[in-house]
């Protein structure tokens, strides 16, 4: 899996660090999300569908191997 950030959709809600803190964080510099580890392994393989299933911008992008 390797997950990307749309950020011009990007709002800033926060539910992908919500749901899965371990892959996400908040921006200190903009209103927006960032992404901590982009391949992540497979046991946060389900909390990141989870992050893109809350994202109400849908600004979270998942490529599966």
């Amino acid at each position: 899996m390797k997950i990307s950030l749309d950020l011009n959709r990007c709002a800033g809600y926060g539910n992908c660090v919500d749901a899965s803190p371990e892959v996400f964080e908040m921006s200190d510099v903009e209103d927006v999300a960032e992404i901590l580890i982009s391949e992540p392994r497979p046991e946060l393989h389900e909390s990141v569908r989870k992050a893109a299933r809350v994202c109400p911008a849908d600004a979270i992008i998942i490529k599966e191997a």
